[in-house]
């Protein structure tokens, strides 16, 4: 739902689809330039299926926790946590990124959300910091609706992006960008697709 979302707060029709009206509009809101436009919405698009996945799947089976969680479930203990998203997120995050023990709930109420998956509870509290108010603290869901889009500037911002953007629109800035946000090269050839057919709409 929030590339509709999105379509609604910069003033075009709220189809869900992402074109060159929705990009170009999208460039003037955030005040972004044509290169710095084309990279951040070929990221995110890419890191949320097609602007579709805003919020994380925590949806595991026991073989999958094991596969990608299994340090924190020793033993058979992921067999009692299988398909319990809920229950899944406060182990797997408790006691890291801000976040109380597995009691607290933080897991689960500060799970990966946004364009590019804020997660754990400092993030959240940076980020609120950025935006000026707390509202991603007390209804953390607006972080996958009003502000996904927001969350994944306040990382390029934090994480220095945009000087990464601005080598233009080349395979080497790609790489080193999908690096940063990606920690590997995982999905490069959708990134690198998207960012020139994005910066097509634009430049």
């Amino acid at each position: 739902m929030s590339l509709k979302s999105l379509q609604e707060k910069i003033g075009v029709g709220a189809d869900g689809a992402f074109g060159p009206g929705t990009m170009k509009k999208a460039m003037e809101f955030y005040k972004l330039t044509p290169v710095r436009a084309a990279h951040f919405f070929a990221q995110t698009a890419h890191e949320t299926g097609g602007f579709k996945a805003f919020s994380e799947n925590l949806n595991y089976s026991a073989q999958g926790l094991q596969g990608i969680f299994g340090k924190y479930f020793p033993g058979n203990l992921e067999e009692s946590y299988a398909r319990q998203p809920e229950k899944i997120a406060n182990r797997v995050y408790a006691s890291r990124m801000g976040n109380g023990d597995e009691a607290s709930g933080d897991g689960w109420k500060f799970r990966g959300r946004g364009a590019l998956q804020l997660t754990g509870k400092a993030n959240y509290e940076a980020f609120a910091k950025y935006l000026g108010n707390d509202e991603v603290l007390t209804n953390p869901d607006t972080v996958a609706t009003k502000y996904a889009f927001e969350s994944a500037m306040f990382f390029f911002e934090r994480n220095k992006l945009w000087a990464i953007c601005d080598k233009g629109i080349n395979d080497a800035a790609i790489l080193e960008l999908t690096k940063r946000i990606n920690g590997g090269t995982h999905g490069l050839e959708d990134r690198n697709a998207k960012t020139k057919k994005y910066y097509e709409y634009v430049k």
